[in-house]
């Protein structure tokens, strides 16, 4: 089982910026993803980007350049720097893990997620 606590939401102006934390615990895989999804209101839920154990990054199309995924590992720690936010980017934001990843097959054993963290931005 993994646990995950996500930090960093809140309100803010179009044009600021925020950093989200997840940090996991619990038996974590030494090959694994983390990453994060939004669910903004009224839309499915959405990939926003997912970082390997061994740093390699995929981001969804339209979010590379003003989202940056990061992690720490000695801390089980992803981090998602959110700049220049715009309305449409209010929103959920759940952070993910995966475990026993097969970056390859692309395959993974089982995934988490944590709570959510509300994002709102105002114009």
């Amino acid at each position: 089982q993994v646990q995950l606590v996500e930090s960093g939401g809140g309100l803010v102006q179009a044009g600021g910026s925020l950093r989200l934390s997840c940090v996991a615990s619990g038996t974590i895989s030494s090959k694994n993803a983390m990453g994060w999804y939004r669910r903004a209101p009224g839309k499915q839920r959405e990939r926003v980007a997912i970082i390997t154990d061994d740093n390699k990054k995929n981001y969804e199309e339209g979010m590379k350049g003003r989202f940056i995924i990061s992690r720490d590992n000695s801390k089980n720690t992803v981090y998602l720097q959110m700049n220049n936010l715009k309305s449409e980017d209010t929103a959920v934001y759940y952070c993910i893990f995966l475990s026993d990843v097969d970056a390859r097959a692309g395959t993974w054993g089982k995934d988490y997620w944590g709570q959510g963290t509300q994002v709102t931005v105002s114009e």
